[in-house]
């Protein structure tokens, strides 16, 4: 069997997590929404910028310690909410929330999640998030922020992208939809993975402990899930922002602004921070990626707000150049999803020792000893002119015609 050590990137990991899982289980990590063109657009927009280095300078050491929705970070990654995580590996939420605190990031625990909040609280001890879909019942709504409240968790996350599902059209030719629609194709597919399906059989059946009381006893998870759709929000206004930040009174992020605009609302209605997120590609396609957006949102907000930008990474490279266009800390779903899925726990911790090495390299041949030393001044659009073709172009330009003539 591969070790965790074999893996040398996160596209190792996406391989492995494709052999182990169910085809639709991976897919459901793996796709996107309509043609997927913004999910790939995500990854692919950090190659439309080049890193600039500055060399002979101190880089014995480097500091990457960031504060970010009041906790102090070991180095600037929060791992996303990502629901029913217990699907892809019996680890879970649990065994992601330890391997965070590990490594000293930060972990956002969703509504949707197969682990309640009481457990992620007792489990770690590291940064806590909870992610918060409204729903059309503001006393359920409520009733979670206490219990956030009571479990120590240290920020609130309102995702406001999700008022209706986005078309995950892989999703539908799987089966994996609420309810499962099994085929014969998809049933195939379980039974190809037969190490999945022991594991799944012999650990404890699923629930969404987080949508209900803390008691809610577990039941079938297609028929909870249904119930949680059908009970979604569709209708949050700015006022109903403004209240659940008042109600949590502490670090507030709102996840899934794409604008100056909401950006700057959000700070009005008593946001702490705002999330970068297109949801990975998985709610609008069309949309640009995320980080083409950062700078601008950065500029318009950055004096009152931590900028989280949430979607694409892949590589150590890609947080440093978030970070150096000015985001305070980065967000990453899938790369801790595919470890999950491919080796549990000790996958996860193997995804986050991987980014933590290649942001701290990446930092360090950038003549970086501290995040305080990167800035725009590390970072150049990699379709930009040289210097000495832009002088050229502009004497050329400069020569009067009867010269030419």
């Amino acid at each position: 069997m591969a070790r965790t050590g074999n893996c040398h990137n996160i596209a190792d990991f996406e391989r492995l997590a494709r052999k182990r899982l169910p085809a639709p289980l991976y897919h459901y990590i793996a796709g996107g929404a309509d043609d997927e063109r913004t999910m790939l657009a995500n990854v692919e927009g950090f190659d439309r910028y080049n890193l600039a280095p500055d060399y002979l300078k101190d880089i014995r050491s480097v500091d990457m310690g960031r504060r970010v929705l009041g906790r102090d970070l070991a180095w600037p990654l929060l791992l996303a909410p990502t629901g029913m995580t217990r699907m892809f590996h019996r680890d879970g939420e649990l065994g992601v929330a330890r391997e965070a605190e590990r490594s000293g990031v930060g972990y956002a625990l969703s509504t949707m999640a197969t682990s309640s909040i009481e457990d992620v609280g007792r489990s770690s001890a590291g940064p806590k998030i909870f992610q918060l879909y409204l729903l059309n019942d503001e006393q359920l709504n409520f009733a979670m922020i206490d219990r956030c409240k009571a479990a120590g968790f240290d920020a609130l996350c309102l995702t406001v992208d999700t008022i209706v599902a986005g078309n995950r059209e892989r999703d539908l030719r799987t089966g994996l939809t609420v309810p499962p629609r099994l085929t014969a194709a998809s049933i195939l597919s379980f039974a190809l993975r037969p190490r999945w399906c022991v594991n799944y059989l012999t650990s404890p059946a699923f629930s969404l402990p987080n949508v209900g009381p803390a008691n809610a006893e577990s039941g079938d998870l297609s028929t909870l899930a249904t119930y949680f759709a059908a009970r979604m929000e569709r209708n949050i206004t700015w006022a109903a922002v403004e209240r659940v930040a008042q109600y949590w009174g502490g670090p507030f992020a709102i996840k899934g602004i794409q604008s100056v605009r909401d950006a700057r609302m959000a700070a009005a209605a008593g946001a702490t921070a705002v999330i970068l997120s297109n949801h990975g590609g998985r709610q609008l396609d069309g949309v640009p990626p995320t980080i083409d957006l950062l700078a601008d949102i950065v500029d318009a907000v950055g004096d009152r707000l931590e900028v989280i930008l949430d979607g694409g990474i892949r590589r150590g490279s890609h947080i440093v150049k978030a970070l150096a266009m000015g985001a305070t800390a980065c967000m990453a779903g899938r790369p801790y999803l595919y470890g999950l899925s491919a080796f549990g726990a000790p996958g996860v911790g193997r995804v986050l020792e991987l980014l933590r090495a290649e942001t701290e390299r990446t930092l360090a041949l950038l003549g970086c000893g501290s995040l305080s030393e990167l800035g725009r001044n590390h970072i150049r659009l990699a379709s930009e002119v040289p210097d000495f073709l832009r002088t050229q172009e502009s004497a050329r330009s400069a020569t009067p015609l009867r010269n030419i003539l």
